[in-house]
């Protein structure tokens, strides 16, 4: 048995992991877009780096499209098996990935219209009829349900707290009379999260795919969310009067935002202003989480106990059409504009940033990860000049963070995630899904906990189980 790792190696996105059994049999876990890598994205988006028509089975951890984006990519160039998750997770991939679709389709035709003569054409790595067919081939499978793939391998999927729907993937493998078992981490959520369960404990494995985004950093001890909200807002808005832009992905984020509005909102805190939700995508995400109410934990229970609408407030606004969004940059009246993508790297939120990061009245506000690379990263470094449709703009508005906000647990949730395991039966921990200097701290803490043989795999790499 051998494990590829043709994503998120010694990097944060682009999550591919493939499995291949003695037999030819290969489970392919994730199947990511990669996200906010400068350059270099398009061409890693291009290029698996194993042939789609091989891969027997996908197990998905969750619907981010780092996680999912490039599934319809991987149908069209020939997988045709089944692609097995939580039901939450394929509500949510059916509309993020007909939304990637026409996000890269629209990308692409207006970075045509301006091309110069010598430039290639741009094209969009997959059609809304290629989500279609993914979408077809989608099989659910139920948290803590032991699963049966067929008769070498089964699954089960518990939950991983990071968005709804998220799962930590836990494969038993029995070859040549020997059972093997594999956990895959997916995205690990906090413990203590604003708005879901904590991730679930789970039995003991022989190998461990481990995410590692905030390896090496703690969220503790940081600003209640809606006390650090009410102050950015009430010092750009009010003393300002100039917009608060919150790039945000349509999936957790925007969602915790809203939940949190709300509760200023029930304090008698709410500033009264307009908030634009400015991204078709949320509202329907929006409403698949109210679709779930299994996923809450029991603090947002007891919210809802004495208000039923957790994700809505006075001067909430949804914007569905183009048209909409740009009358927002053309009206000067202070509000606050939560839209996608989190990085920045596409979407809608990239035209608010164009058209406000000279100002100094407006702030942007960063409320996840964002890749050094990306928009997002750059803002939040401190870059004074950002690159943005074939143009430069100078970064004269003001940038902020919060990151408690962030739906990856820190290096400690981690460490709570694994201490259902014994270190001494864990054969290997493979470090994925984060920046590799990050990777080698989390390393030296799983050494100190008692693991013994840590890997950081670069891409492409294979090792024999």
């Amino acid at each position: 048995m051998k494990i590829t790792f043709h994503g998120a190696a010694r990097a944060v996105t682009g999550s591919k992991h493939l499995i291949a059994l003695n037999n030819n049999t290969k489970i392919l876990l994730d199947c990511g877009m990669f996200q906010g890598m400068g350059e270099v994205t398009d061409k890693l988006n291009g290029y698996f780096g194993f042939k789609p028509a091989e891969v027997t089975h996908v197990v998905l951890s969750h619907a981010h499209i780092d996680h999912c984006g490039l599934l319809p990519r991987l149908v069209a160039e020939g997988f045709a098996g089944n692609i097995y998750c939580t039901p939450p997770t394929m509500d949510l991939a059916r509309i993020l990935l007909m939304d990637s679709a026409k996000i890269q389709m629209q990308d692409a035709e207006y970075l045509n219209k301006s091309r110069r003569e010598n430039e290639e054409v741009t094209e969009a790595l997959y059609s809304e009829d290629d989500v279609a067919k993914t979408l077809s081939l989608f099989k659910i499978v139920e948290y803590n349900e032991d699963f049966e793939i067929d008769g070498q391998i089964r699954i089960l999927l518990t939950d991983a707290g990071h968005i709804i729907g998220s799962s930590a993937v836990h494969l038993t493998i029995t070859e040549g009379g020997k059972e093997t078992k594999i956990t895959f981490s997916g995205d690990v959520g906090r413990y203590g999260d604003l708005l879901l369960k904590s991730p679930q404990s789970f039995a003991q494995a022989d190998y461990i795919i481990m995410e590692s985004t905030y390896g090496d950093s703690l969220h503790k001890d940081l600003e209640p969310i809606e006390e650090m909200l009410l102050e950015i807002i009430n010092r750009t808005c009010k003393i300002k009067k100039g917009k608060v832009i919150i790039p945000a992905f349509s999936v957790g984020r925007t969602q915790e935002l809203l939940y949190a509005l709300n509760g200023l909102e029930l304090k008698g805190k709410l500033p009264d202003l307009t908030y634009y939700v400015d991204s078709p995508l949320s509202l329907q995400a929006t409403q698949v989480l109210k679709n779930h109410p299994e996923v809450y934990n029991n603090g947002v229970k007891r919210v809802l106990a004495v208000d039923d609408e957790i994700f809505n407030f006075k001067g909430l606004r949804f914007v569905e059409s183009s048209a909409e969004s740009k009358a927002i940059n053309n009206d000067p009246r202070p509000c606050v504009i939560i839209s996608s993508s989190g990085m920045a790297e596409g979407g809608r939120v990239r035209h608010h940033i164009k058209n406000n990061i000279s100002n100094q009245k407006n702030t942007f506000l960063m409320v996840g990860y964002a890749s050094p690379d990306s928009l997002a990263g750059k803002l939040l470094n401190g870059e004074k000049k950002v690159w943005m449709f074939r143009q430069e703009y100078d970064v004269i508005a003001e940038v902020r963070s919060i990151q408690s906000m962030s739906a990856h647990g820190d290096y400690e949730d981690l460490l709570q995630f694994l201490s259902c395991q014994d270190p001494e039966k864990v054969k290997q921990v493979f470090l994925v899904h984060g920046e590799y200097e990050v990777q080698q701290h989390f390393a030296k803490r799983l050494i100190d906990k008692g693991f013994k043989r840590i890997a950081i795999p670069e891409y492409h790499q294979e090792f024999e189980l």
